[in-house]
This record gives structure tokens, sequence and C-alpha cells, in this order.
């Protein structure tokens, strides 16, 4: 019988480090948009903003090959070192009274630069350090950090915004960032199946073109082409809603409001991944059918005139996309080749997130011209939109379990 994975050492340490490091992201995601919306007023100006850091969503692919090639745990120390020499920019802009709109955009591509090949490495991490028949329970762990338990810092952050400020909660940023390059440093990594040693940089960048091409190669004629597609419109409907929802938690009451709701989304994805390992014998159509749910509690959220029945029920709305989150990514890593994850995961993660910083620059400007709360309410539409295309396509409706899943029955 297989150990459970919180045995290995390795997973322990990753796990502490994806949750510090997210609990950064967030930190520093909550207090850089309020403060844009806080100096300017603006939705535009928000989603703008919004849209460079949500920029590796869209270039993840052009890092998926190196993820490959890389030596992964170099990768890992150095965004870490990175992004918090980066954050650090920002309380010493503002003790010198520099600290305005152009500096926040001056320091948003470098996070988002820095942050870039974090989004594939998680998928071709896991199989280097945990056992196959523990992926499951690795992804759903992993998910409750990623997906869910950085909706603690969320709303922290918030709630360090509205009584202490932005310099403050950017100081203890920069320390997360340091936390989880240490933590990673102590992370031992498998060699992958295919070869007995990691290739020098200069390999990595000489089969660059051809990795690049294979990540694509995989995936052309298979169903996860129309998967990608539902996700590309959920994620063009969630940028739209992040660009405008700094504007939506001021409406309810302030950037405590703004910190809750990003937790309550922080807490129904973190909902949803625990129940993902529950859903392995679900056919895999059915359980993406359940985003029609998280679309109906969206839609209720915004026409609420409670203000904590709104963050109860956005939070309702994300349930389904944790769950459906968790078997994907244990999908993606039992018919794809170990070898080949990091750049499949980046292919299809630019393919199906390049939608969200467009969503987020378009939000923007759609929440200064039709108003922010209809602008919310139009964004339920992405989740409804997966839940109608695979009810329509027979295709995917009759999708098998994960659990029973075999390459043949994707096109692979």
């Amino acid at each position: 019988m297989t150990e459970s994975v919180w045995r290995n050492r390795s997973f322990r340490r990753f796990f502490a480090g994806q949750f510090v490091t997210n609990a950064g992201d967030s930190l520093y995601t909550v207090a850089v948009l309020w403060l844009a919306f806080d100096l300017t007023g603006s939705t535009g100006v928000t989603g703008a903003l919004n849209a460079i850091l949500l920029l590796p969503w869209l270039l993840q692919i052009l890092a998926g090959p190196l993820v490959d090639r890389l030596p992964l745990k170099g990768v890992l120390v150095g965004a870490q070192l990175a992004q918090g020499i980066v954050v650090l920019c920002l309380p010493l802009a503002a003790a010198t009274g520099y600290l305005g709109v152009e500096v926040l955009f001056a320091v948003a591509p470098l996070l988002m630069l820095a942050s870039l090949a974090m989004a594939p490495m998680e998928t071709a991490v896991l199989p280097r350090i945990v056992d196959d028949g523990r992926l499951s329970n690795a992804n759903a762990a992993l998910a409750t950090v990623t997906l869910g338990l950085d909706m603690v810092f969320d709303a922290l952050g918030g709630a360090v915004v509205a009584t202490v400020g932005t310099t403050t909660l950017f100081l203890a940023d920069a320390g997360t960032f340091a936390l989880a390059a240490v933590l990673f440093a102590g992370v031992s990594l498998d060699a992958p199946e295919s070869r007995d040693e990691e290739p020098s940089v200069r390999d990595a960048l000489g089969s660059y073109r051809a990795d690049l091409r294979e990540g694509i190669d995989v995936l052309r004629g298979t169903v996860f082409v129309e998967l990608v597609l539902t996700t590309a419109v959920a994620n063009f409907t969630t940028g739209v809603a992040l660009a405008v929802l700094p504007a939506f938690g001021a409406s309810l009451g302030g950037p405590l409001l703004y910190g809750l709701l990003l937790g309550a989304l922080g807490v129904g994805r973190l909902l949803g991944s625990l129940v993902g390992p529950y859903v392995e014998g679900v056919p895999f159509g059915l359980v993406l059918v359940t985003h029609g749910l998280g679309a109906a509690c969206w839609l209720a959220a915004v026409l609420s005139s409670s203000p904590a029945l709104t963050v109860l029920l956005f939070g309702a709305a994300w349930v389904p996309v944790g769950a459906s989150g968790v078997v994907s990514s244990t999908l993606n890593q039992r018919v794809f080749p170990t070898d080949v994850l990091g750049r499949v995961s980046a292919t299809k993660g630019t393919a199906s997130g390049a939608t969200l910083p467009l969503g987020s620059l378009l939000g923007g400007l759609a929440g200064e011209a039709a108003g922010v709360r209809t602008t919310m309410a139009l964004a339920a539409s992405g989740f409804a939109f997966t839940a109608a295309y695979v009810l329509l396509r027979p295709r995917l409706r009759r999708l098998p379990p994960v659990r029973d899943a075999e390459p043949s029955d994707f096109g692979l």
C-alpha cells in the first residue's frame, strides 16, 4: 500500500512553499489593485493593471518548454527571490513619497515576469515527488493552497489595507517570498523518466522551438481543444469580474469587503478542491455541467441587497470550479507522458488563460460604461457557457470518469 502523501518530506516542503508564495501573490494583488482604485477611482485603471498581473496566463506557453528542461529547483527559488525584491520597491517608493499609479504600472510587469514559470511548474513537479497512486490526493492538497487557503490572505489583505495601509502589507509580502524560497530549496526532485540528468541552459534554449511545437502537437485534434475553449470563455468573464471587483467591494463597504469577496472566491474553490478526489468516479462531463449551478449562485450574489449574502453566494459560485480543477489536474497527469507535462500544461494554460488579461482590460472599460453591478452580473455567463456547451456536445457529455480515463478516450 502506498504511504500517505504527507509522509513525503519533499511534498510537505513543496506544499508549504506553495502556501507561502500564494499568500504573497494574494497580498500584493489585493494591495496593488486597491491602491490603484483608491488613487484614481477608475475601474479602467484597475482593469489595465490587473491585466498586466494576469499576463502569466497568456505567456506561460513560453515558459513551458523551459520548465521541462531547466533545473526546477533553481527556477522555483529564483522566482521567489525576484518577486520579494520587486515588492520591496513599493514600500521604498512610499517612504520617499513617490508611490503613485505610475510606480504601480512599472512594478506590475516585473512581478508578472517573476511569476511566469510558476503556472506550469506545479504540474511538472508533482509527478517527480509523488507516486502515481497519490497524485489525486496531492493535487487536492495543493489546490487548497493554489485555489483555496490563499483566501485567508485575500481577506487579510483587505483588512490590513483598511487598518494599517498598503506599506505595511508590502513589507510583510516581501517576507513571504523569502520564506517560500527557503522552503523550495529543500525539495528533492527525481529526474524525469525520459532522461537521467538535467540538461544545461544552452540545451534547453536550443531545443525550445521543438519542445514548444511538441506541446501544441500533442493537443491538436483531441477533446482537450474543446475543453480549453470552455475554460477560455470562463476565464474571460473571470477577468471581467476581477477588474471591477475593487469597485464592487467599495460599493458594498470598502477594502474589507473587497478582501472578503476575494476570500469568498478562495473559500469556494477550497471547498470544491476538497470534494475533487471524491468525484473521480463521476463522469467528467457531468462534473463540468455543475458549473451551471455556479453561474446561478454568482448572479444571485450580484442581485442580493445584503453584503453578507453577496459574499456567501459569490463563494458558493466557485465550488464547482474548484472540484473540476482538481479532477482536471489529475486527468492531465494520468493521460500525458511525464516528460511533456510542463509544455502541455503551459500550452493549455496559455490557450485558455490568454483571455484572463483581455477580460480584465475590457471589464474595466465595461465597468465605466455599463456600471459595476451590471458588469459583475454579465460575468456570470462564463460558468453558464461551460455547462451549456458540454450539454450540447455528446462527445464531451459522455466523457468517462477520470478514475477510468484512458488516453484514447480524449483522442490522444
